[in-house]
């Protein structure tokens, strides 16, 4: 019998996944990779000889990627070292105070009440509780499943199950569900920030977001060797089913031939025939003729003000001092509702950004040595609006250390160890995208439902990766890639039947 012949543009995380099940199931699968190495946003870059993540930095919702391996007949132990992390994330406020959050809600709660008040550590409970309702109620029937509609979600929630559907709180904003559990305004930002995990504002997402809570407390894991082992154990992975990967391999045109996909092309002319192509990028690509004019229509263009959020990291080697960094940590300013103004409404970065540092050294089993540069990565939101401006890393540089200053951390580089990105770069190496890194922002009640399926205008061109459903993130693009696999296995069904 004939192998359904399927290419993948892209070998990002969604792309990886979908090749993973497409070769299991028989299909002859090739990986195209217009960049060195997969991986996609989960990158690395070289600094003075350092490896360090410059992409996602968490690992969450394992029973995804567990699922993945034992679908395959292997073990997710068998290619990754995973290990889990007690605290979540180290926070420190300008005004004062710091404040860990733990995997374990009794001993968040008890930091919380001590750093806030009882009231507001029963409003944590409260909140934790009711993520977790969230969640329960769209993991298989949203998350896990092709794109809904709204009535659709409805049916596979149930209907006599309308209540847990109401309570997942499409209608009210996630700032403002958050006043209705805590008093103290540090505390209002620190869980507003789960916006950011899908690119959003918390002033203008819906509440359903606070799922992104219980998702980290159902565990966060550090990966050994840093997050691109994720990456190239999910190319392993492929490749023991048979996938094929070919990298510096730039894909210039998805060929249509009498209404559905027939194959694709290289930049330097080498073409591949297909039955079905997956396309693992920004979905934006397809609709500014990236792809060339046959796969213009394939999907409907996004206008820029969509756009999530976009950043400027800076990858660096730095001595630290004055602060006790955990591996993951979060520095706030007074006024975090003039940072999203700025960003969605102005198109600017604020004054005073909000800084993420993932210090990649930290929580490693060999303990660093006093004194030692540790790696890096340091991340400021900035609007999606690299392929229409520059953006001067420079410029925000020195706000930046200052607002660690002010809130006791002192970093100190050496000229030539830090390695900034910006909108403009991102949108470089994810064309189409404005340097967005979570597709569309996910703000109003119906921005769930307005991201793209698996499935595309075009007969034969599927789509996987952070810019289709179920939206942005490490996990959420594994399974945007398997949902992406299963409407290609499908598809192949029908036209054989």
């Amino acid at each position: 019998m004939h192998a359904e012949k399927v290419v993948v543009i892209g070998a990002g995380i969604g792309g990886l996944t979908a090749a993973v099940d497409l070769a299991r199931r028989g299909a002859d699968v090739l990986v195209l990779e217009r960049a060195a190495s997969p991986g996609g946003k989960m990158r690395h870059i070289n600094v003075a000889g350092a490896l360090i993540d410059a992409g996602p930095t968490v690992f969450t919702m394992r029973w995804i990627f567990e699922g993945l391996f034992s679908d395959a007949g292997r073990r997710i132990e068998d290619f990754l070292t995973l290990r889990p992390a007690e605290i979540l994330a180290r926070h420190a406020w300008r005004q004062g105070g710091r404040l860990d959050l733990f995997a374990d809600i009794d001993r968040s709660a008890d930091a919380i009440a001590a750093f806030a008040s009882a009231e507001d550590a029963q409003g944590y409970r409260d909140f934790c509780a009711r993520a977790a309702d969230i969640y329960r109620t769209l993991r298989g029937p949203f998350m896990a499943s092709q794109r809904p509609s709204p009535i659709e979600l409805v049916r596979r929630v149930g209907f006599s199950n309308l209540g847990a559907m109401w309570r997942t709180a499409p209608f009210q904003t996630f700032s403002s569900a958050l006043a209705t559990h805590f008093r103290d305004k540090r505390l209002r930002q620190l869980f507003g920030r789960y916006a950011t995990y899908v690119g959003s504002s918390p002033f203008l997402a819906p509440a359903t977001l606070m799922l992104v809570a219980h998702v980290e407390q159902d565990g966060v894991w550090l990966v050994e060797g840093g997050m691109r082992k994720v990456a190239d154990a999910l190319c392993a992975l492929g490749a023991s089913q048979g996938a094929r990967y070919r990298f510096n391999a730039e894909v210039r045109e998805i060929a249509v031939e009498r209404g559905r996909v027939s194959g694709v092309a290289l930049a330097d002319g080498t073409k591949f025939a297909a039955d079905a192509v997956v396309f693992n990028g920004d979905a934006q690509a397809l609709s500014q003729g990236l792809l060339g004019a046959d796969a213009r229509g394939a999907v409907p263009r996004t206008k820029p003000g969509a756009r999530s959020l976009s950043a400027i990291t800076w990858c660096t080697r730095a001595r630290v001092s004055g602060f006790p960094l955990l591996h993951h940590n979060v520095f706030f300013a007074e006024d975090y509702a003039a940072e999203f103004a700025a960003i969605f409404r102005d198109r600017r970065i604020t004054q005073w950004p909000t800084v993420y540092i993932c210090a990649q050294d930290r929580g490693a089993e060999d303990a660093l040595p006093p004194g030692a540069a540790e790696r890096l990565l340091l991340l400021i939101n900035a609007p999606a609006d690299g392929d229409t401006r520059a953006f001067n890393p420079a410029e925000y540089m020195p706000r930046v250390w200052e607002l660690l200053r002010d809130s006791g951390l002192d970093l100190a580089h050496a000229e030539g160890e830090n390695v900034p990105t910006s909108p403009d770069g991102f949108e470089k190496l994810f064309p189409a995208s404005g340097g967005a890194l979570y597709g569309r922002a996910n703000h109003g009640s119906m921005a769930s439902f307005a991201r793209l399926g698996a499935a595309s205008r075009v007969p034969g061109l599927y789509l996987a990766g952070g810019s289709v459903h179920p939206g942005a993130g490490v996990p959420m693009a594994a399974m945007s890639g398997r949902l992406a696999a299963a409407r290609v296995l499908e598809g192949s069904r029908r036209r054989r039947s």
